[in-house]
């Protein structure tokens, strides 16, 4: 009876060692093309978050983080934005998050990440979860071209015919130096990153796509994580009525998304 009982406890012991514990969670935002980590301010959303109990603690970026001084709290939820090189192609954009989440883990070994991803930045978290193995525990996605969007192809067509001479003196250079990025987003096919990545084994965590219904930009079908061959059944959807760009609606949804990580 004592030997069943040892047993017993023994295996609670391990379910329990084995159980990923968080005193607390990290927010990561991460910003779409041409935007950077500053674009969540303007619209009220990191403040909408601070008073729902989310505490700002800083931005990192290329030339170097600009972190809070405050000492981190185990139990407290804090948020970082980032700013990435946005019209480099995805894989260099996923080097810088990757470098920024693991800065993230050694400053907050105890806590989970969660990210929050607009536009191509939902693309290029799930790039580095898949690529980079960083434990994240949970994905949203804002309005991402998952499956590409037609947009890409129109700017790569531009590029690459005489029209690409001309757009830097129209003071549109970005078309040029956007290439990269632009294969990497047109709609998925054969040979193309977004295949590649779509059906690669994806982390099991919790997945959310935020669907906008009137985005001139990327597709609803592109923006549902459901449509990703890896991913299928697997991802929440929340549809929304706007456009493209970030809302000040979108604090509120997310404090009620974020909500069920908290429980």
């Amino acid at each position: 009876m004592m030997a069943k009982i040892l047993r017993l406890l023994i295996l609670i012991l391990i379910f329990l060692i084995s159980v990923p514990t968080y005193a607390s969670h990290i927010l990561v935002f991460v910003h779409g093309y041409l935007g950077d980590g500053g674009e969540w301010r303007p619209t009220g959303i990191i403040n909408t978050l601070q008073h729902n109990g989310w505490q700002d603690a800083g931005h990192l970026f290329p030339q170097g983080p600009a972190l809070s001084m405050i000492q981190p709290i185990a139990t407290v939820n804090y948020i970082y934005t980032v700013t990435l090189p946005s019209e480099a192609p995805l894989s260099s954009q996923a080097q810088w998050l990757d470098v920024y989440l693991r800065t993230l883990q050694q400053r907050h070994p105890d806590s989970s990440l969660i990210i929050v991803g607009h536009s191509a930045g939902g693309v290029v978290a799930r790039l580095v979860m898949v690529a980079g193995k960083i434990p994240v525990q949970g994905l949203i996605s804002i309005a991402s071209p998952h499956l590409g969007t037609n947009k890409a192809e129109l700017g790569a067509e531009i590029s690459n015919s005489p029209a690409g001479w001309i757009t830097p003196m129209l003071g549109l250079g970005t078309i040029n130096r956007s290439q990269g990025l632009y294969r990497d987003l047109i709609r998925e096919r054969p040979y193309t990153l977004l295949f590649w990545l779509n059906r690669q084994p994806h982390p099991q965590t919790s997945y959310i796509s935020v669907i906008r219904t009137g985005d001139n930009w990327v597709a609803p079908y592109s923006q549902d994580m459901n449509n990703v061959v890896a991913l299928k059944g697997l991802s929440e959807t929340v549809v929304t009525v706007g456009k493209h760009s970030l809302n000040p609606s979108d604090g509120p949804l997310l404090v009620t998304l974020l909500s069920k990580f908290l429980k």
